[in-house]
């Protein structure tokens, strides 16, 4: 027997596309350190776990080539660009490491970075140098936990505008800023 919904108005969405509503976070890009240099890729999959010391938990999947990087060095960077470099982006994200220097392909320039061996990228708004804390759900859920060193931000950027991942090539650009009053504890 079918249960009446009283969701009049309403569709069923396919469980599969159920993250285009939760994806919280801007896409960013994650550059790692390995034999054959820097390497970069886009990613969308991460949230705050911890603020003070700021941790985040991250997904990368086990058939990037991301993963190799980061399970053996344990470093990384988290850049997070602005709707202006939307396309290198999305460039990162459509081509794989393994044989082409992302950051020579997409103009992008890497710089060192002071806490891990890692390099930040010059044009992004802020980065964020971490080390993996936690690599038990790596192998399991492709999960990292990583813990925050040093960040960096550009302040001359004022109402810097990034992007978010919603599916299928689409994306949807912060925008305006409003305050609302709240509690504070």
């Amino acid at each position: 027997m079918k249960r009446k919904s009283g969701l009049k108005g309403k569709r069923s969405l396919a469980l599969s596309l159920v993250y285009r509503l939760l994806e919280p976070g801007p896409v960013v890009l994650l550059t790692t350190s390995g034999p054959r240099g820097p390497n970069v890729m886009a990613m969308s999959w991460h949230m705050m776990v911890d603020f003070e010391p700021p941790v985040v938990a991250c997904v990368v999947s086990n058939r990037d080539y991301t993963f190799g990087l980061l399970k053996r060095s344990g470093e990384c960077v988290i850049n997070i660009p602005t709707v202006e470099l939307a396309r290198q982006v999305v460039g990162c994200g459509n081509i794989s490491g393994r044989k082409v220097d992302k950051f020579s392909r997409f103009g992008l320039t890497h710089i060192p970075a002071s806490s891990v061996g890692a390099p930040l990228i010059k044009e992004c708004y802020a980065n964020l140098e971490c080390r993996v804390e936690d690599f038990s759900m790596a192998s399991k859920y492709n999960i990292f936990i990583l813990r925050v060193m040093r960040a960096w931000i550009d302040r001359e950027m004022v109402n810097p505008r990034t992007i978010h991942h919603m599916g299928m090539g689409k994306f949807m650009v912060s925008g305006r800023t409003i305050r609302l009053a709240s509690r504070k504890k």
